[in-house]
């Protein structure tokens, strides 16, 4: 089954940038997704064990960063 999650990330802190960047070049080089950004969120998508288990991964180290927020959707369907 493929899947399509959006994500939003804020992270509390004046170098803001920087962390989001960081994750979007992560989530990017992740053979197997598509990951497509624009200025108010970042999309991905792909098979739903392989999109969980790289948000499972790349989120986390991303949350080691004090005071991150992360708002996600989740879709059951590929909306490419």
């Amino acid at each position: 089954m493929n899947v399509s999650v959006e994500i939003s990330y804020y992270p509390l802190h004046s170098e803001y940038i920087p962390p989001i960047k960081d994750l979007i070049a992560r989530l990017k080089a992740t053979e197997g997704l598509e990951v497509k950004s624009n200025t108010m969120s970042t999309q991905v998508f792909g098979p739903y064990d392989l999109v969980m288990d790289s948000l499972k991964k790349e989120l986390k180290t991303s949350a080691a960063l004090p005071h991150s927020v992360f708002v996600m959707k989740l879709v059951n369907a590929d909306l490419r």
